[in-house]
C-alpha cells in the first residue's frame, strides 16, 4: 500500500494534545479530509499504535487553522474530536485546554505579526465550533512562543510559560441558551431520578452532586474509573439529557453519533483529597471538586472547556454547582478553584451585572509545539 505525506505539527495545549493542520494543505472534500483526521490519529485502533493518538481523548485531537477574514480574529481555528477504536470525528463542541496550542500555532506559524522583541503577543482565534473569539496572551521570545518558564499547572509534572486565555460573552453555544432546561432538571432511569443542571457554556455539560451517585467526592480516580456500573449510569444520563436538550433525536443517536458533547461530570463539596500523584489537597484550598466522564470514560483530569463551565455554574443561583459548593449569592466576580484528580485549577469568572449571564471566563494554560513535519497517510 502507497502513502502519500501532508504538513503536520504537533502541539500540547494544557493537558490535551493535537495534530494542527493549516486549511489550506487539507481537501476540500470532508470525506477526504476526515480520513486523513482518522489515520493521522489511528482512530480504529484501541492502542492507536497505527497513528500518532494516545489512547485517550485527551490525546485523540485535531486542529484546523486558517487566516481569519473577521475584523475581530487574526486566525479561524475548528476543532475535531477523534474517536479512540471509533470511527468518530466530531466537531460538535471545542477544546478548552487546546486554545492554548492554537495560540502557539499562530504565532510560531507567521500567523500573527510579532516584534522580534516582544515578550506577549495578544491573539485572537475565532473559533468556528462556538462562534466565539478567543482571547490569548501568547509569551514569546524571539518572535516565537515562548515554552520555558516557572509556571505549573496541574496535569502536566514541568513547569512552562504562562498563556492567560480569555473568552468573552460566553454561553448559549450550542442551545442558544446558558441554561436551557433552567437551573435544575429532573431526569429518571431505571435505578433512580436525579437532579441536574445542564449548562451550555464554551461546551455543554450536565452537573449531578456527587452524593446523589453515590460519591463522596474523594475517592481515588482509579477507584471510580473502575465503577463500570457508575459509568454506564451516568453516560445514560447523558444521552438522556442530550435528547431532552434537542441535541440529539433519540439515545441512541447521542451515544453512537454525538459522543463528545454534552459530557456529564459529578461535582461534590470542598474537603480534603489526595491526587492521582499522591499530593494531599486540603480541603481550604479548594471551592469544589469535579470527576469528568468524557468519550464514555473517566477523564484523567478535566476538559478546560468543563472548568470553564463548572466556574461559572458556581456563580449561577440555583444551579447545582452553586449549591455544593455553597457561593454566596450575589457575588459576580471571582477566581473558583476546582479540585480535580491531578490537582487544583484557578478559573476566573465575571457575570453580568444582573448576574444571569456570563461576561468573561479565563484561565491560565502552557503549551508547546512538540514536532513539526510530515505525516504519512495509506492511499485509499
Amino acid at each position: 500500500m502507497s502513502q502519500f505525506s501532508i504538513p503536520c505539527s504537533v502541539y500540547r495545549g494544557g493537558t490535551s494534545r493535537g495534530l494542527f493542520f493549516h486549511k489550506k494543505d487539507l481537501p476540500e472534500d470532508v470525506h477526504k479530509r476526515n480520513k486523513i483526521f482518522l489515520e493521522g490519529i489511528d482512530a480504529y485502533n484501541p492502542s492507536q499504535v497505527n497513528g500518532l493518538g494516545g489512547t485517550t481523548s485527551s490525546t485523540s485531537k485535531i486542529g484546523v487553522i486558517c487566516p481569519s477574514d473577521r475584523e475581530d480574529a487574526d486566525v479561524d481555528w475548528t476543532f475535531y474530536q477523534i474517536g479512540v477504536a471509533e470511527e468518530v470525528v466530531d466537531d460538535k463542541g471545542t477544546c478548552g485546554n487546546l486554545m492554548a496550542g492554537v495560540g502557539a500555532f499562530t504565532v510560531d506559524e507567521g500567523l500573527v505579526a510579532v516584534d522580534p522583541g516582544a515578550e506577549k503577543a495578544d491573539v485572537f482565534v475565532y473559533n468556528t465550533n462556538i462562534n466565539k473569539v478567543l482571547h490569548m496572551e501568547v509569551p514569546v521570545v524571539g518572535g516565537k512562543a515562548k515554552v520555558s518558564g516557572d509556571y505549573f499547572m496541574p496535569g502536566v509534572i514541568t513547569p512552562g510559560a504562562m498563556f492567560r486565555v480569555s473568552i468573552m460573552n460566553p454561553g448559549g453555544e450550542m442551545t442558544g441558551k446558558l441554561l436551557p432546561l433552567g437551573p435544575r432538571h429532573d431526569v429518571k432511569t431505571d435505578h433512580s431520578t436525579y437532579a441536574v443542571t445542564f449548562c451550555d457554556l464554551i461546551n455543554p455539560f450536565i452537573f449531578l452532586a456527587g452524593q446523589d451517585a453515590g460519591l463522596t467526592g474523594n475517592e481515588p480516580r482509579s477507584v471510580v474509573a473502575a465503577n463500570q456500573a457508575l459509568l454506564d449510569e451516568l453516560n445514560l444520563i447523558r444521552d438522556k439529557i442530550a435528547v431532552v436538550a434537542g441535541m440529539a433525536d433519540n439515545e441512541q443517536d447521542a451515544r453512537k453519533n454525538k459522543p463528545n458533547v454534552p459530557k456529564i461530570a459529578v461535582v461534590s463539596p470542598a474537603q480534603d483529597y489526595k491526587t492521582t500523584g499522591g499530593e494531599l489537597i486540603k480541603k481550604e484550598g479548594v471551592d469544589i471538586l469535579v470527576k469528568v466522564v468524557s468519550m464514555g470514560k473517566l477523564h484523567r483530569t478535566s476538559p478546560a472547556s468543563g472548568l470553564y463551565n463548572l466556574a461559572a455554574a458556581t456563580l449561577l443561583p440555583g444551579a447545582i454547582p452553586n449549591e455544593v459548593a455553597g457561593i454566596p449569592k450575589g457575588l459576580t466576580d471571582r477566581i473558583i478553584r476546582i479540585g480535580h484528580p491531578e490537582g487544583v485549577v484557578e478559573v476566573r469568572v465575571t457575570l453580568t451585572e444582573d448576574g444571569n449571564q456570563v461576561e468573561k471566563v479565563g484561565m491560565e494554560r502552557t503549551a508547546r509545539r512538540i514536532m513539526k513535519g510530515e505525516i504519512y497517510i495509506p492511499t485509499p
